[in-house]
Order: C-alpha cells, then sequence, then structure tokens
C-alpha cells in the first residue's frame, strides 16, 4: 500500500496552527503534541498519514504499533467517515480489519460512535498518567541498577525478552525492531540469589555476579512540543519475585536517568483494572491525564496490547 495523505486545507491551517502554538515545555502537553508523542514512545514499523489519521502497522504485533489514531483528523461527520471508509479499504486489500485507537483528550469527538455504529467492538480500556519531571526532586537511581541510554542494548533486550515474551511467530524480531525505533533509558536488575527479598527491592546483584534477570523497564525519549518526554513502558517483574518493590524500583530509576537526560515530563499507559500497577505509579505522583480505548472491526482477531 503507498496512498498518499488527503489533507484538506482546513485540516493543514489547524496543524499549522497547533504548530506555531506549541507550548514551552512538556509539562502542558496536549492535543497534537501528546498524540504525536505517544507514537513515537512505541514507533510502529509502518506510518502511513490517511486523512488525517496514522494508520500503524506492525507485523501484527501489539495493538499500540497497529492501529489507527486521529492525528488531525476531519470533525465533520462526511469526512470523518469517508477517513475511516478509506482505511478499511487500504486494510481490507490486505486482508486486515480495521482497529482504531481512541484518545478521549484528543478528537474527534464523533469517532467514537461512529465506529460503534459500524460493528466496532470496544477493548483494551487503558488510562494514560502524567508526572511533570523536577531533576532536583527526583529520587536517586537504584544503586544496583544496570543502565543503558540511547539505543537498543542487546543484553537488556534479551532480558526484557525473558520476562515479557509475546506470542507469534515474528514476535521476538517485530518488538526489537519497535523498540530500536527510539532512544530510550533501559534499566535492568538481576538477582543476587540469596531470595533475600525485604520489599525494598534490595535483592539485586551489584551488576558484577551476572544473576538472572528479575525487572526491566524503559524510557522512551521522546520531542514533546520544544520540551522531552519520557514514555515509560516495558516495565516487567519475574512473577516470582513480585511485591518485593522491584516495579518500584525500575520505575524511579527511569524517572532519574529521564530526568537526567532532559525530559521534563513523564508518560505511561496503564490498563484499567490493573489496580496494583496504579497503585504503584500514584504512589510515585502520577495523575490521570486521560484514557483510551480501541475499536475493532467485529470479529476482527485479538491482539496483545503492550
Amino acid at each position: 500500500m503507498s496512498p498518499r495523505s488527503r489533507r484538506t486545507s482546513s485540516q493543514a491551517d489547524r496543524r499549522s496552527a497547533r504548530h506555531s502554538a506549541r507550548p514551552a515545555s512538556g509539562r502542558a502537553l496536549g492535543g497534537y503534541h501528546l498524540v504525536e508523542a505517544l507514537i513515537a514512545g512505541w514507533r510502529p514499523l509502518q506510518r502511513l498519514d490517511v486523512d488525517g489519521f496514522a494508520l500503524l502497522r506492525s507485523r501484527g504485533i501489539t495493538r499500540r504499533a497497529n492501529s489507527a489514531v486521529a492525528v488531525d483528523a476531519p470533525s465533520d461527520e462526511a469526512s470523518l467517515l469517508a477517513a475511516v471508509e478509506r482505511i478499511e479499504g487500504l486494510l481490507a486489500m490486505t486482508g486486515e480489519q480495521a482497529c482504531f485507537r481512541v484518545l478521549d483528550a484528543h478528537g474527534p469527538e464523533t469517532l467514537d460512535s461512529l465506529l460503534a455504529a459500524r460493528g466496532y467492538d470496544a477493548t483494551g480500556h487503558s488510562t494514560l498518567l502524567e508526572l511533570p519531571l523536577d531533576r532536583a526532586r527526583t529520587a536517586a537511581p537504584h544503586p544496583s541498577a544496570e543502565i543503558r541510554t540511547g539505543a537498543l542494548d542487546e543484553d537488556w533486550f534479551e532480558a526484557a525478552w525473558s520476562l515479557a515474551p509475546r506470542d507469534g511467530d515474528d514476535a521476538r524480531a517485530t518488538m526489537h525492531d519497535i523498540l530500536a525505533g527510539t532512544p530510550s533509558v533501559q534499566v535492568l536488575l538481576r538477582s543476587n540469589g540469596n531470595g533475600n527479598g525485604n520489599g525494598n527491592g534490595d535483592d539485586v546483584d551489584d551488576g558484577g555476579g551476572g544473576g538472572a534477570p528479575v525487572a526491566v523497564g524503559r524510557a522512551a525519549l521522546v520531542e514533546a512540543g520544544r520540551g522531552t518526554a519520557a514514555i515509560l513502558n516495558m516495565i516487567a517483574v519475574d512473577p516470582q519475585r513480585r511485591r518485593e518493590g522491584l516495579g518500584r524500583a525500575v520505575s524511579q530509576t527511569l524517572l532519574a536517568i529521564a530526568a537526567v537526560q532532559g525530559a521534563d515530563l513523564a508518560l505511561l499507559e496503564v490498563e484499567q483494572g490493573n489496580a496494583p500497577a496504579a497503585a504503584l505509579y500514584q504512589g510515585l505522583g502520577f495523575h490521570p491525564r486521560g484514557s483510551y480505548h480501541y475499536r475493532k472491526q467485529a470479529g476482527a482477531p485479538p491482539t496483545p496490547d503492550s
């Protein structure tokens, strides 16, 4: 597929106005800049701009990288319907069914009801959380954390895959390519083998013993208006080591290093119903920024989120 974007002059004018009104800091991130930051934080392997939507495709691995999201979509009903139908038609050419990511913090307001009327099922309800970063007030990194910045580190990826694998023939290669698409902070904690966890994340190796991975996390560093946002994802803990403070240790380390790297805002996404994760991030100072869900054509096969 190689469609060209068909934006009306009014759509182009709206995008130009949003660019000229960029916030001075990521702390005021919203609208167009919020959507683009979220896309960049989990960068798809392919992006097609279609009538104000970003159509994201990544070999079917994760909904986040295989859905259409409104960036500068038309608000009038006829144009919006035409855009949705065009996306459906493009995907039908390759035997795929459409999936839209609908953010309540970014229009158009009628998108969700339009998709519902066309028989799309709602799934994957999640909450967006944000935290302004202040280097002087950010907790110190965990003293035993292995920290990488910039390009994807292969040792870190091996550890992350061992703790959070995905199903599918191309899943491993696809996840690698997605994670390699954006510079990031990568954090890894290893077990020291003593089994003396005390709830503070202290039962970890000091980096020299080569213990088994027990927790990982990633913060993609992306442009957000005139600032930089840290998009936290891939936070995973060994199921046998949960409730020991390892998730908090990884998250605090990511926030501390991201702030040092120049990020002034942190964002993350938590599936609604995941009470332990919500409590963890609330304890770190995150607060709700909005929510989103997916609309999938009825009968479409399930695609795991990440």
